[in-house]
């Protein structure tokens, strides 16, 4: 795993410009802390920080091929991993191709001598990654199907700025540090628009789409989006099609030269992840596993069960534990920290862009990772699981599921996305949230496949999973990217492989919630690996701190803001209700999803002062 960043001028010999890629990759440290690379011609600059996990020795990039009179033929930085590169090398070799190393960089690189843009569709794996042709003066960038890796590009006059993060193309003199109407409306609302980048002029590729700049210009295309097909296997097959793949995707994704462990919440999706994982490292004579859980500090005393956590995960890690007999590390973490202004930094940088939306959870999820990256350097996790098997509640809430907005923010759902309590109401007409998210929704709608003679009923969940699977998951992997990268973990999602995707997604729901229950598919492909508790419990989400403290150090900090007139945030803010938070009587617990209108001024604050934000509305 890594981090890319770099710059094409069809009209600026950049061999001169040394200085300036070097910083656009040095921004990338934290996502490749072991090694740094650059290679520079006269129209093309590529960087690249590397996370050694395959080959050690022999993934050095940028990589280069070059054909028998030592002409370069391709270069290539690269972040991810390709599952299947094995299999790819094979293939490869057999049509001519030899290697000089034994890394999946390699085989992506002589598969673009050997496929050219269509080698995307031969990979199966999570990447962002660059090329550049010499001999047509090209670059292509492609994304992976699921988006689990970032990269986003800004086109300049003559060519393009790219990076795995924005701070890498921030970096550049040419970038603008401006952010519009459309930006603050993604910051502010729960929409994710594919491709859409926060900064002015900037954009992320979408998954499973490539772009293509050369001299004419810059173009765009999707090699791969989910498409509507029949769904013929009876349930019995469809159990087992959904266990075969779970326990191939697995396996390949155990592949590693460096430490692997298990992140393990005692739910089901991390569970299932977790034991495939040790009957795999059981069969092939490896070490046992080992697993990681987070906890807060006294939340056995002062857990309050609310409208989405029953119960703390701490009981079902030790079931599972238990169960498959993984060598196993709770993280228990204090509230206090988690308002550290070092620690919150760290976030921020991390990010680009204000973390609002769940609050604490990015905090507490940098302090998990730092803690895991002690002891591996990559980790399993179960994300994704809920939007591909319908795990949420708003899959079975039928006014959500009917709802003509995403199913996320209607009733009952859109508390937990909420932030804008303490922002002007001027402020917000004049970006018009509303506005934007009917137009969003609409985009998305018009995506969504149909297969023709399908039931209304059938129809209407396929354009929930749809929403799932294209918008809301993607502020999931993006946090787990950014918060495991920032300290230099990989971390790998099994649930994103696209033939797994592709298969459920045309499963009947029917099928999907057979049992009457979220996620009866997984249940039934993974029931007898797990303890009846795990495979008994509902859907519960990460841990959030209740502890009344942490929303008392968010308040001073907003009290201090509010009192320094040069605070950039204040503006965007409505001072009566500022006034009315702070004085408000703090209760024996504290809900995250009362604290929305907190986090997101804290951290707007923060990012507009830290990035020196200008914002055009």
């Amino acid at each position: 795993m890594c981090g890319i960043a770099g710059w094409v001028d069809f009209e600026r010999d950049l061999s001169r410009e040394e200085a300036t890629a070097t910083a656009m990759t040095r921004t990338m440290s934290c996502r490749g802390p072991d090694a740094e690379g650059l290679w520079i011609r006269e129209h093309v600059a590529l960087g690249h920080r590397r996370l050694a996990v395959i080959d050690l020795e022999g993934g050095v990039q940028p990589m280069t091929a070059e054909d028998g009179d030592n002409h370069t033929l391709a270069s290539l930085t690269f972040c991810g991993e390709i599952y299947n590169y094995r299999e790819l090398r094979a293939e490869l070799t057999a049509l001519g191709h030899t290697f000089r190393t034994s890394s999946d960089t390699e085989v992506v690189l002589r598969g673009y001598l050997q496929w050219g843009a269509d080698l995307a569709v031969h990979l199966n794996g999570m990447f962002a990654l660059a090329v550049w042709d010499p001999r047509t003066e090209e670059l292509l960038l492609l994304r992976d199907r699921m988006g689990v890796k970032p990269l986003f590009y800004l086109p300049t006059e003559h060519g393009v700025l790219f990076g795995s993060e924005p701070k890498a193309i921030l970096a550049h003199p040419l970038a603008p540090r401006r952010v519009g109407a459309e930006g603050l409306c993604e910051l502010l609302d729960m929409v994710k628009t594919p491709g859409v980048g926060v900064f002015s002029a900037m954009h992320e590729v979408r998954p499973g789409h490539l772009v293509r700049i050369n001299r004419q210009g810059l173009a765009t295309r999707a090699y791969w989006k989910l498409e509507a097909q029949e769904h013929t296997d009876d349930l019995d097959t469809t159990i087992g099609t959904v266990r075969g793949l779970l326990e191939d995707i697995v396996a390949r994704q155990m592949v590693s030269d460096v430490p692997l462990c298990l992140l393990l919440s005692g739910g089901l999706d991390s569970s299932t992840v977790t034991a495939l994982a040790a009957r795999f490292s059981a069969a092939q004579g490896l070490d046992t596993v080992r697993s990681f859980s987070v906890d807060f500090a006294q939340a056995a005393d002062r857990f309050l069960p609310d409208a989405v956590r029953g119960m703390r995960d701490a009981p079902f890690v030790q079931d599972v534990v238990r169960h498959v007999g993984s060598n196993h590390t709770e993280v228990v973490l204090n509230s206090g920290d988690l308002t550290d202004p070092v620690l919150r930094g760290a976030v921020l940088r991390a990010v680009d862009a204000p973390p609002a939306f769940w609050g604490d959870m990015w905090p507490s999820l940098y302090l998990l990772f730092r803690a895991v990256k002690e002891h591996s350097t990559v980790a399993l996790s179960g994300e994704a699981a809920d939007e591909l098997f319908g795990g949420y509640r708003w899959f079975r809430n039928p006014h959500a599921v009917r709802a003509d907005t995403f199913p996320w923010l209607t009733s009952g759902s859109t508390r937990y996305f909420g932030g804008l309590g303490l922002l002007d109401k001027g402020f917000l007409d004049k970006l018009d949230l509303p506005g934007y998210r009917q137009d969003r929704y609409h985009e998305a709608l018009a995506e969504v496949p149909v297969l023709p003679g399908e039931s209304a009923d059938e129809r209407v969940m396929r354009k929930v999973s749809y929403l799932n699977l294209t918008r809301f998951v993607q502020t999931l992997l993006d946090r787990k990217d950014r918060m495991s990268m920032a300290v230099g973990l990989e971390v790998r999602v099994p649930f994103c492989d696209h033939r797994l995707v592709e298969y459920v997604f045309n499963t009947p729901w029917a099928m999907k919630s057979f049992d009457g229950r979220e996620k009866s598919l997984l249940r039934a492909a993974a029931s007898d690996l797990l303890p009846a508790s795990v495979t008994e419990r509902i859907k519960s989400p990460y841990p959030a701190t209740q502890d009344p403290l942490y929303e008392q150090a968010l308040r001073a900090e907003l009290a201090d803001i509010a009192a320094d007139a040069n605070s950039p945030v204040l503006p965007l803010l409505d001072r009566a209700q500022v006034r009315k938070i702070v004085d408000r009587p703090l209760g024996d617990v504290s809900q995250p999803y009362d604290r929305g209108g907190l986090e997101m001024a804290l951290w707007l604050n923060a990012w507009l002062t830290e990035y020196d934000v200008s914002l055009d509305v």
